[in-house]
């Protein structure tokens, strides 16, 4: 007989410009605390609060994602948002997320805990703890914030918000930019398929524009600058 037990997934979302070993155990720290099945992976399509801001195109975020996880069963990638036209917006992305898992299946919507003080920045963020449980992870130099701060700011949050510490790798994907534009290395901070990935593209070899303004925000990347 099929079991009957629901599905708990985990969703991270992210620009991932490019994805980085702070990304991956972040999600394999949630997997492993809040008991989930998998966790999969949304790299941003087209971010509405990096408007104007260049970000790698998506095809290629895609790809590194893809290698990123070919040797991590419990990690999972989606092209939801990339394929999706117009803006990116994250109660979209649950939304289809929700119908496509079904109602019995338990999502838990991964984020920095930086990005938790910025959420009523998001579009309609109270509509978040309606399809999913909010998990906010902390990160080196973060401040916490606790549930009952959150659940002061949005009432709909009771029982639909965790906390959990995260990894402390010290990674920024504008640090990881930055390296590669002065020729140095990155095998510190990226598996070893993605760095190949970037060498043979030759991704990142321009000086960066300055992409610091929105990394915190309702852009599918729930992580900040330190896990961008």
């Amino acid at each position: 007989m099929a079991s009957t037990t629901p599905h708990r997934i985990g969703i991270l979302g992210g620009t991932f410009d490019p994805i980085h070993l702070g990304h991956l155990a972040i999600a394999e720290a949630a997997r492993d605390r809040l008991d989930l099945d998998r966790v999969i992976l949304i790299p941003a399509g087209r971010p509405w609060l990096k408007s104007g801001q260049q970000v790698t195109s998506a095809d290629h975020r895609l790809a590194m994602v893809k290698l990123a996880v070919e040797d991590r069963p419990e990690l999972e990638v989606s092209s939801i948002e990339i394929e999706r036209p117009g803006p990116t917006y994250t109660v979209d992305t649950l939304a289809e997320m929700r119908d496509e898992k079904g109602n019995e299946a338990e999502l838990y919507f991964i984020l920095g805990m930086d990005s938790i003080r910025e959420l009523r920045r998001w579009h309609e963020p109270e509509r978040l703890f309606d399809m999913c449980t909010v998990v906010a992870v902390s990160r080196p130099d973060s401040v916490d914030i606790s549930t009952a701060e959150i659940e002061c700011e949005f009432p709909v949050a009771h029982d639909r918000i965790k906390t959990i510490r995260g990894p402390m790798l010290d990674i920024s994907a504008t640090d990881i930019r930055q390296r590669i534009t002065d020729s140095r290395s990155i095998s510190d901070s990226v598996p070893p398929p993605v760095e190949q990935y970037i060498h043979e593209h030759s991704l990142y070899v321009a000086a960066p524009n300055r992409r610091e303004a929105a990394d915190h925000a309702d852009t599918t990347l729930r992580l900040p600058d330190r896990h961008e």
